[in-house]
């Protein structure tokens, strides 16, 4: 019997990626029976060019645009894939590559996408982020702290009219920011339009009282078409933001809410809701770097990083890595989390910590990510004993403590609404 399998030809061990490829880094474990380098040869051929069996018929170019794994470490294979692979500007043709069919291959008893390092070349053909960490800092005109916001809590169930006033009480307390929750669009209780009317009214009075610019993530999910009528409804009523939640609505939306967004000059929050069905297995699916990756390819100004002390998964580790991927311009390679990346001209992306926050969890989010990071600390601050406007007072308190370096509870002698939140939640990290 001649040869049947081929997938040997796509593991050499001698090749050098050159400044075109495109590399990615898998985590993998075969199944049973299956050799290391059986697996490995698999996960190459199946992103690229490769089948099951030997052909008849085998083009010239058809060498040059096979992937190569071209180093192994334990469980880790690095894979370099020819520029030409991937269509210019197209972030679904490559997650049909690198992130398609490997993933259900029954050679395979795990696979994990963790990163990828994507050459100036394939770079050219995306914008990133439109307005970045230095505009919304210009806009808001805060440059010391974190941005902060808050999302109305319960997250979903309030009316139009309930879902302002408890914004506009955020906006009092000091926060720059009021959120939609990702499972809040335009339900019959509480209509998007009619919502964003209703914010536009009480944002307004709250900057003419406060003297600071405030604003709001009105979340835009929805079918395209709709999602775009809803940015220019935000647009036309002075807001500098929209809210997508990006995983569920997928790489190809948000490209072309990339577009329409930056004719209004507006900013893009990401929220990754559904993220964890991908990235929470540690051996298998993708990770919340790559995902945080592609997203500031596409171009979000901030997304959803995870909080390390707050109620949902994800070590400091991940959020350290996740934040360098959106706010540094050149990453170095860190073994099993990163791989290596210029982001040329790109600007830098906020990362967005939020999930069971409170004040008493500000200096532990401060020191994870230093100033240049969006803060959403919601039901710790509805929850406060006095209400919501106290609550945010109480949060804006730990910042400026933290900033001066005193500690929580020595600042609070001073500070009623700090010592009232310290009062209830302590230093605790809820789960």
């Amino acid at each position: 019997m001649g040869k049947i399998e081929w997938y040997h030809n796509f593991i050499d061990l001698k090749y050098k990626p050159k400044k075109t490829d495109l590399k990615v880094l898998f985590y993998f474990e075969p199944d049973n029976g299956i050799t290391k380098e059986d697996a490995i040869g698999r996960i190459a051929s199946e992103s690229s060019t490769g089948t099951w069996t030997t052909l008849f018929v085998m083009p010239p170019r058809m060498k040059k645009l096979m992937a190569t794994a071209y180093k192994i470490e334990g469980n880790l294979v690095h894979v370099a894939y020819p520029l030409d692979l991937w269509e210019k500007g197209s972030v679904p043709q490559l997650l049909s590559g690198i992130a398609g069919n490997i993933f259900g291959m029954k050679a395979l008893k795990n696979l994990k996408l963790i990163d990828v390092s994507l050459p100036e070349e394939y770079l050219r053909g995306f914008k990133g982020p439109t307005v970045g960490i230095q505009g919304l800092r210009k806009y808001f005109k805060v440059y010391d702290r974190p941005l902060i916001g808050a999302v109305p809590k319960p997250k979903v169930g309030f009316t139009a009219e309930e879902h302002a006033k408890i914004g506009f009480e955020t906006w009092m307390g000091g926060f720059d920011l009021v959120k939609d929750d990702e499972n809040l669009t335009s339900q019959s209780f509480n209509n998007f339009y009619k919502r964003v009317v209703l914010m536009t009214k009480l944002r307004d009075k709250a900057e003419k009282l406060t003297g600071e610019k405030k604003d709001a993530l009105l979340n835009i999910t929805g079918e395209t078409e709709e999602m775009k009528r809803r940015a220019k409804f935000l647009h036309n009523h002075g807001w500098k933001y929209a809210m997508i939640d990006v995983v569920t609505c997928g790489s190809a939306s948000v490209q072309t809410l990339r577009e329409t967004l930056t004719d209004y000059n507006m900013a893009i929050h990401a929220h990754r809701a559904m993220h964890a069905s991908f990235d929470r297995n540690p051996k298998h699916g993708m990770s919340m770097q790559f995902i945080a990756k592609i997203m500031k390819l596409i171009g979000v100004d901030q997304i959803h990083s995870g909080t390390a002390v707050g109620k949902l998964v994800g070590s400091r580790e991940e959020v350290k890595s996740i934040a360098s991927i959106l706010r540094d311009k050149h990453i170095n390679a860190k073994k099993g989390l990163l791989m290596e990346q210029s982001w040329g001209n790109f600007k830098p992306a906020f990362p967005v910590s939020s999930g069971g926050l409170h004040p008493g969890l500000i200096p532990d989010e401060l020191d994870i990510y230093g100033k240049d990071i969006v803060l959403l600390v919601s039901g710790g601050i509805h929850g406060h004993p006095r209400g919501t406007r106290a609550g945010a007072m109480a949060a804006m308190q730990a910042i400026e403590a933290t900033k001066k370096k005193i500690s929580l509870e020595e600042y609070a002698k001073n500070h009623l609404e700090l010592r009232e939140a310290l009062g209830k939640w302590g230093r605790m990290s809820p789960k």
